[in-house]
């Protein structure tokens, strides 16, 4: 609001904030460029985008199967498949129709929360999505070189490298970033095309081999038999282990944090964007669809082709299953053309996972004063999670198997707080039969959460390192903001209007009142008391302000003024908003820009210590108001010339 003029930005500056997102036509929220809301990506282009993340764990969820489930791999997956297509596909379908605009369940449950509880509570599940893609990108990247190690023809030239590959990796991950979003959509397209069709190569050979050599059923059927008996063991012993492959439900998350740059109809609205929503759910449903089938099919062939000894650590198929039967199965050359299509897939999966971060933290942290303005910016916001990236890997070591618990618990933590949303929402909506299966679908889902949790308590303590890191960050970026003007606009009604123009006559004076009483004893002496402390005449007159606070958790919101006349005398503006301080001060310069003239507010001196009256300040918005309305005045307007005058007394 403040008229001072500032020196226009360097290039690398303007180039760096250009827009507040080019990750696709548009993005959604309340910093969204105003741009046609059809715009965008077709679905199936967008699910490739998402699918570099979900398709790419083929790279090593065969692997993860084999080693927790045994023989019992197919079966296992299976549950695995049943709980992807009846559990967690209807739960992001749901979810789409609830937040079409990518905010995905952390916005539903977020209206359920209001004032501080809810913005914890917010930050809390932030950080489990922080886990979840940081992880993704660090893991994909850091299994992306082992694969490129473990490629016959590499191995004595990479051996010792991965940590320097991965790094590599993270950084030209960013590097796409920070060229366009557009073409991060093009890579992922040509990747997912090329890495389905080569595996589908792969299944269909392996089927193959799988026919033509009968005793291999046989054998793993009869082993399978004496192991555990008969098919209700072998189910009950599936159900125990299937925590274990709960990362083959990663890439729902993504599919709905994409959601925004699916083009939809011309016809679609911010607020009712049906287009959208119908090819979302058709994006979510093909890819756990084309998923569920290639998972069935991989940890069949896996399971009964390859020896058990090569599933653990140091075997040639650990952590590379279908690359081992590519090499073993089809030759030298399909292998390595097989380990580099793993190899890039599992690099871009980051892309689906960073376009998450970019449309999640955003949409929330700054609109918290949580983060400081470029926060909204792709670019910076690119350079912060690459550099992230950077220190995790350092961190673990650029180790997949050290990453895996992490993952998956961010992973199921997001599923199960979605099932719960989509729980509640059903319930709301009177949907008796929906609110009964999401039910059970969150049961489930806790339950594997808790598991895994027990399994891998690892996962949970990485997750709450991210917790802290945003809670503790985010509580600094908005004490640093604190004096922050942080009202987005000012609109007045004819009445409030008619006061301040009248006034510009004379002088602007305004009086800082509390909400009270209003009575007519009160405000005759409130003006006494201001006239009696700054020794003004009695011919000056005065236009009360009075300010309710809102949810003093808000960061920034519009001001509304209404002016009213009470007892056939009093003039008075009120307003709402989450900070007392910020409206007066943003009223005041709103005023100087309508009238051209320096308006004056007089205060009375509150009670108490001024530490404690910060502490009312920052958390409830109220406090000591006359130095922190002067101090936000300050910081909006330098020139203390224009600036309006704050008196007290």
């Amino acid at each position: 609001m403040a008229t001072t003029e500032h020196p226009p930005p360097s290039r690398l500056r303007t180039w760096m904030l250009e827009g507040l997102s080019d990750m696709a036509g548009h993005q959604q929220g309340p910093y969204a460029e105003a741009e046609a809301p059809h715009k965008g990506q077709r679905w199936y282009r967008v699910m490739c985008l998402t699918g570099v993340d979900y398709f790419s764990t083929l790279g090593y969820q065969p692997g993860i199967a084999a080693l927790a489930a045994g023989l019992l791999s197919p079966i296992a997956t299976l549950v695995l498949v049943v709980v992807t297509l009846a559990g967690a596909l209807p739960v992001y379908r749901r979810v789409a129709e609830e937040s079409p605009h990518g905010e995905g369940s952390i916005a539903m449950l977020e209206r359920l929360l209001s004032f501080w509880k809810g913005k914890l509570f917010v930050l809390t599940l932030l950080g489990f999505a922080a886990t979840d893609f940081l992880i993704t990108i660090t893991l994909s990247a850091a299994d992306a070189s082992t694969h490129l190690i473990e490629n016959p023809h590499l191995t004595s030239l990479l051996n010792g490298r991965q940590m320097l590959i991965t790094l590599a990796l993270v950084a030209l991950l960013g590097a796409v970033f920070l060229k366009g979003f557009l073409e991060a959509i093009g890579v992922a397209v040509a990747l997912v095309v090329v890495y389905l069709g080569l595996n589908a190569v792969v299944v269909v050979v392996g089927l193959w081999h799988v026919l033509t050599a009968e005793h291999v059923v046989t054998d793993w059927t009869s082993a399978l038999t004496t192991q555990h008996g008969n098919v209700f063991a072998m189910i009950g012993v599936s159900l125990l282990v299937f925590p274990k492959l709960a990362l083959g439900l990663s890439g729902f998350e993504t599919g709905v944090a994409v959601m925004p740059h699916v083009q939809g109809d011309a016809g679609d609205t911010e607020e009712k964007p049906k287009g959208r929503i119908r090819d979302t759910k058709k994006l979510l449903t093909t890819a756990a669809l084309i998923m569920s089938g290639f998972l069935v099919a991989t940890s069949f062939i896996t399971t009964v082709l390859i020896p058990a000894n090569e599933f653990r650590t140091g075997g040639k198929a650990n952590g590379r299953a279908l690359a081992y039967l590519a090499h073993q199965y089809i030759g030298g050359a399909f292998g390595t053309v097989y380990d580099l299509s793993t190899i890039a897939i599992l690099w871009f999966a980051g892309a689906s996972a960073m376009a998450g971060l970019l449309n999640l933290m955003p949409r929330y942290l700054p609109r918290y004063g949580m983060a400081p303005h470029w926060a909204r910016a792709v670019r910076p916001m690119v350079i912060v999670f690459t550099l992230i990236a950077f220190l995790v890997t350092w961190i673990f070591d650029a180790n997949v198997d050290a990453q895996g618990g992490a993952y998956a618990t961010g992973v199921l933590v997001l599923m199960s707080s979605a099932a719960i949303a989509v729980t509640i929402a059903a319930r709301r909506a009177a949907q008796q039969g929906w609110t009964v299966a999401f039910s059970v679908v969150s049961a489930v889902l806790i339950y594997v959460t808790v598991a895994n949790v027990i399994e891998r308590p690892d996962g949970v303590k990485i997750g709450a390192c991210f917790i802290v890191g945003i809670i503790l960050l985010s509580l600094l970026s908005r004490l640093a903001r604190a004096f922050e003007l942080r009202v987005t606009n000012v609109d007045l009604d004819p009445m409030a209007e008619r006061f301040i123009r009248d006034m510009s006559h004379r002088r602007i004076r305004f009086i800082a009142n509390k909400p009270g009483l209003r009575d007519k004893a009160g405000y005759r002496a409130k003006i006494e008391q201001i006239r009696a402390d700054n020794d003004l005449p009695e011919t000056e007159d005065f236009v009360f302000v009075e300010v309710t606070i809102t949810d003093p958790s808000e960061f920034e919101a519009g001001l509304t003024v209404r002016g009213e006349v009470l007892h056939d005398r009093y003039r008075v503006l009120t307003l709402e908003h989450s900070s007392v301080s910020n409206a007066l001060a943003a009223l005041l310069l709103h005023a100087r820009d309508m009238t051209g003239c320096t308006p004056h507010i007089y205060f009375e001196w509150t009670e108490g210590t001024p530490f404690n009256n910060f502490l009312r300040f920052f958390l409830f918005g109220q406090g000591e108001v006359a130095p922190v309305t002067r101090e936000v005045l300050r910081e909006a307007e330098p020139n203390r010339v224009l600036r309006p005058r704050v008196h007290t007394g």
